[in-house]
Parts: structure tokens; sequence; C-alpha cells
């Protein structure tokens, strides 16, 4: 088994952060595998954990295109994030 940390900083936690974060969840578990993902916020901070059978598996789930798109306008948007793994 391996765990995936995500951790973001985010300027504005609104619904349609939210919105985009479910979305990357279902997606995760649903297409590529994923077996279980965990999120908690406290205030502007976002910490997920998402575990995965297989490191093939997480590399085939960054290379989806949905999700590349999403750590874009992350990064426009002034997200700051970090993925450990």
């Amino acid at each position: 088994m391996f765990a995936v940390i995500f951790r973001a900083e985010i300027n504005e936690l609104d619904e349609e952060y939210s919105s985009m974060a479910q979305r990357m969840r279902d997606l995760a578990i649903s297409e590529y595998g994923c077996k279980e993902f965990t999120a908690c916020t406290e205030g502007n901070n976002e910490i997920a954990i998402s575990y995965w059978d297989s490191e093939s598996q997480i590399r085939e789930w960054k290379q989806n295109s949905e999700h590349l798109a999403v750590q874009e306008l992350a990064v426009l948007s002034g997200i700051n994030h970090i993925v450990y793994k």
C-alpha cells in the first residue's frame, strides 16, 4: 500500500474549490484505483491523504488530463500546494 500526502494553502476555501476537490477525489477512486481519500481543513489549509495499491496507479493518476488542468488552475489561482509520496 502506498500513501500520497497533499497539502494546500488555499486563498479562499469556497464552494468552487470544494466542488473541484470532490471531483478529483471521485475521479481518483472511480478511474484510477485509489482505495481511500481522507482530507481535513483548518482555516486556509488542507491536508489530504490518498491510499493506493501501486505506484503505477499513482503515476497514471498524476498524468490524467483533468487532474493536470486542475493543478494548473490552482497555480494560476494562487493556491500553494505540495505533494509528498
